[in-house]
């Protein structure tokens, strides 16, 4: 037997609650994980509380990514002992994820664990750090360079947005950080390497659709009216990385900025990322992520804390990422 935090819902109402299961209960896959630590993402958050349209199917594991050792595999890739990682592939949404003791899934959809970095680092960065390596590098295919001028980060207090200003830092830009509490975030975007923190309320009203040219690119976690407003206020032939919907799906924007500023949007999904790019950025992650990451911008609980906790990230309560260590007790 095994515990889990598994989602049910009633009566339209969504209920959370540590569970014993049988190794019996877990889904198909032909890689069996026990699981040291997962995290607590913005979409987990909307899950457990139900405040989102996450979860496809009820009985539900959520956790969209884990870090764990292999227990049985019959996948070529991986031996028992192994150290892998799991992020995205619709755990937690369609598939079991990592709120638990253990998991069954896709050996495909694993990775090692990176060398250098332990289980509980790994889920430092998650997820969420794997998206902004991915922003961060679509800026630099872009052709955003340092000296070319500042770079922007909405949702800065975030998993997402905090890992971005941290990586962004390390590689020599100029970064300024959006967040909806800049009392309680400045010293600490500050501290990750922000040269300067901005209100939320500066990019959340309609804007024009071209503004004056402030930023040589741009990391978005947050979409819709901000994403509108980012891409009006990009110099010309400068590029925006988008990845985050908790905005909104829709996009109140021009083709102005597109085609009299050349401004490129690129979006970033690091669900259906091809492995190549998922394994190269992993690696980006454990060079340029310097140790007081790890030590400022995260949150360590027990898996009975989840559900709390599930309640403050969707009430932007939470600054940096929340880790699970499924081993710790209450």
């Amino acid at each position: 037997m095994f515990n889990a935090l598994v989602l049910e819902q009633h009566e339209k109402q969504t209920l959370a609650n540590i569970t014993a299961l049988a190794e019996s209960d877990l889904p198909d896959g032909n890689v069996t994980v026990d699981i040291d630590y997962s995290s607590l993402n913005y979409k987990d958050g909307l899950a457990i509380t139900g405040k989102g349209k996450i979860v496809r199917q009820f009985p539900m594991v959520p956790g969209i990514d884990f870090a764990g050792t292999v227990a049985d595999s019959q996948h070529p890739d991986y031996q028992p002992g192994d150290k892998v990682v799991l992020t995205g592939w619709g755990v937690g949404e369609g598939h079991w994820g990592g709120m638990a003791e253990k998991a069954r899934v896709n050996g495909d959809w694993l990775v090692p664990l990176a060398e250098g970095l332990t289980e509980q680092q790994a889920m430092m960065v998650g997820t969420a750090g794997l998206t902004a390596m991915l922003c961060v590098q679509a800026l630099i295919d872009g052709g955003v360079k340092p000296e070319d001028g500042k770079v922007l980060v909405t949702g800065a207090s975030g998993g997402v947005g905090s890992v971005a200003v941290t990586l962004l830092h390390a590689l020599g830009y100029r970064v300024s950080a959006v967040t909806g509490r800049l009392d309680a975030n400045q010293t600490w975007l500050e501290q990750l390497g922000a040269d300067d923190v901005l209100p939320r309320d500066a990019f959340s009203a309609p804007g024009r659709p071209l503004d004056k040219q402030h930023w040589a690119g741009a990391v978005d976690t947050v979409g819709s009216q901000m994403l509108a407003n980012v891409l009006s206020q990009i110099q010309y032939g400068g590029t925006v990385a988008a990845c985050g919907l908790a905005g909104g799906f829709d996009l109140p924007a021009t083709v102005m900025p597109f085609i009299l500023r050349n401004v490129r949007l690129q979006g970033v999904d690091s669900v259906s990322c091809p492995r190549p790019q998922r394994l190269a950025a992993w690696q980006s992650l454990t060079k340029l992520l310097p140790a007081r990451y790890f030590e400022q911008a995260c949150h360590t609980i027990a898996l009975a804390q989840t559900p709390a906790y599930a309640d403050k990230i969707i009430n932007g309560e939470i600054k940096g990422r929340v880790v699970i260590d499924i081993t710790k007790q209450d």
